[in-house]
């Protein structure tokens, strides 16, 4: 029955694509030129580069710093030390992807982190030093939660399946761009209503859950979780996940979309979890830079893109700051939408019709809301909690994981109102990762690297408050970070042997993204799925002839995925009719 109903949508889809004589080819250029410049060498410029040099284009990539990898870089900055600068946790990379380009040939090697959530308590609070710690055996994570609440203990193996059928009912979105059967030639569209035949069986094999599914991605997190918990510990744990890279709260709307977006991948064959990459997130971008260039890539770092070239009103290159150029048949941004919008320097083409006034407009006034601030730490020993403290040398459970400092939501919700009227939290939500505790390529021995992300400074700050410019206003944020930490692991500071903070300016300053914003752009609900970057154009291309998007601001999204710039070699590669990449 489901089978012969999908096969029956597929059909009547494809012959529709056929007959309708009103569905416009989008940018059509089958024999042209056979170039591709990429601006941006990013994970996802190097996605897409690797891929259409494979279906065999001439493929150049040029970088601004002297290293690939945008924000998914390995730095040494101290000695032995070696730091995730930016992005520090993988998860979402798709696993097509890691096949199609045998990444893991290339280096590509996860560590999964179990437990994956430590939450301590302190010894004066409501929860009496009690520790929760969530990992892969359910007895176990049942029998830390029922500390707490027994209730919650017997529905989180419910709540984990739920998750794990909106994961099931999203999956065909990740792997393509939204589906649209109005766009593209005839093969793109019936690529399309396939992929909505995959999302119509989906939803109906787990059509008890589509309700829930729906909620969830339009309420506010704290809706949901106070439809499953009682308990303020769990609640709070589970909602980070609702926050991370958003000037949202848990009770804000939008949140619960943000909270599904972080656990809607998968890492080593384990579905919804995150794990640490050997030698650091820079080994993602390693692996995709060796893929690119066994394939014919040439790749320029050190190069800053200054403008894109022009003829008429086509994108035919780019200029650099040396004053050269790189020309290209095609030209794939890889910069946020803001940046990209920027490096058009000839305003006759943003009037030359309307479609591409609006669309600029609207990039440029987009959201790019956010408050991350990563601080990257050189330690000489492992943070020791009052709740679990250590046995020696050796790294325990209660370090494997995400460490979360938070114990109720009304810390969350607090922090959260503060950043959304331009005040940095004064007791900011910290989120601790130790990758040296299982990776012991990126520390000396006996000492590790400390990992912050933190959250929330928002990137425009009120001025009667302060700046980022200010050394010594960004310092006393720094010390609130510490000064939380300090309570639940008296002595951390001492430890510190090197600091590596980056502010939302200093994320905009060094790794072009635009006020900070981790995912190029927030992934609110207004500019999500069919409407990232902008309704119309969720296909990677734009409608400014020769140009199209490839990073984080395109479906579906940030998150190191690298799936923006499959998805985008996919619609060059339709464009220049060349068929189906791989």
């Amino acid at each position: 029955g489901t089978q012969m109903a999908v096969l029956l949508v597929r059909r009547s889809i494809a012959s529709f694509c056929r007959s309708y004589p009103g569905v416009p080819r989008v940018h059509g250029r089958r024999g042209h030129a056979t170039s591709v410049v990429i601006a941006g060498g990013g994970h996802n410029g190097l996605c897409a580069a690797a891929y259409l040099a494979r279906k065999g284009l001439d493929v150049t990539v040029v970088e601004r710093r002297e290293m690939v990898g945008g924000a998914a870089v390995t730095e040494e900055l101290y000695p032995g030390f070696k730091f995730s600068r930016a992005s520090y946790l993988a998860g979402l990379l798709r696993p097509r992807i890691i096949k199609e380009l045998e990444l893991e040939s290339h280096g590509l090697k996860y560590l999964v982190r179990d437990p994956s959530s430590f939450t301590p308590t302190l010894q004066n609070g409501p929860h009496e030093g009690k520790c929760l710690y969530l990992s892969s055996s359910e007895r176990d994570t049942q029998a830390s939660i029922a500390q707490f609440s027994p209730k919650d203990a017997e529905r989180y193996p419910g709540y984990e399946k739920f998750l794990g059928e909106c994961r099931e009912i999203i999956r065909p979105l990740l792997d393509s761009p939204p589906p649209d059967i109005f766009q593209g030639s005839f093969r793109e569209r019936l690529s399309a209503a396939q992929t909505m035949a995959q999302l119509a069986r989906r939803a109906y094999l787990h059509r008890n859950c589509v309700p829930k599914f729906y909620e969830l991605l339009t309420a506010p997190a704290t809706h949901i979780l106070d439809k499953w918990f009682e308990s303020d510990i769990l609640k709070t744990t589970l909602a980070c996940d609702a926050v991370i890279g958003a000037l949202l709260s848990p009770s804000d709307i939008g949140s619960g979309y943000v909270l599904l977006h972080h656990v809607m991948g998968e890492a080593a064959g384990q579905q919804g979890v995150w794990a640490y990459v050997e030698g650091g997130m820079g080994t993602i971008s390693d692996a995709l830079e060796k893929a690119a260039l066994s394939a014919g890539v040439k790749i320029i770092t050190g190069a800053t893109v200054t403008a894109f070239e022009q003829k008429g009103n086509k994108i035919t290159g780019v200029r650099l700051q040396d004053g050269s150029m790189v020309s290209g048949g095609s030209v794939i941004s890889n910069l946020t939408p803001y940046q990209t919008v920027g490096l058009i320097k000839d305003s006759s083409i943003l009037s030359s019709k309307p479609d591409i006034l609006e669309y600029t407009s609207h990039l440029t006034s987009a959201d790019y809301g956010c408050g991350a601030f990563k601080i990257n730490l050189a330690v000489d020993s492992l943070p020791n909690f009052l709740c679990a403290p250590n046995h020696g040398d050796e790294p325990g459970p209660q370090h494997r994981g995400t460490i979360h400092f938070e114990n109720s939501i009304h810390e969350l919700e607090i922090a959260a109102s503060k950043a959304q009227a331009g005040i940095p939290a004064d007791r900011p939500v910290i989120e601790m990762t130790i990758p040296s505790s299982q990776d012991t390529t990126v520390a000396p021995p006996g000492q590790h690297v400390v990992q912050l992300f933190v959250q929330y400074a928002p990137y425009n700050v009120d001025p009667q408050v302060g700046s980022w410019k200010d050394e010594t206003f960004k310092e006393q944020f720094i010390e609130n970070v510490f000064a939380v930490i300090e309570e639940f692991a008296p002595g951390f500071r001492e430890s510190i042997l090197y600091i590596d903070a980056l502010s939302p300016l200093d994320l905009e300053t060094e790794f072009a993204l635009h006020k900070g914003n981790i995912f190029h752009g927030a992934l609110g609900l207004h500019q999500i799925g069919w409407a990232r970057p902008m309704m119309g154009w969720a296909n990677h291309r734009t409608p400014i002839e020769g140009l199209y998007l490839c990073g984080a601001g395109t479906h579906p999204g940030g998150g190191v995925t690298a799936a923006p710039g499959r998805n985008c070699a996919q619609a060059v590669s339709w464009d220049l009719g060349l068929g189906m990449v791989k």
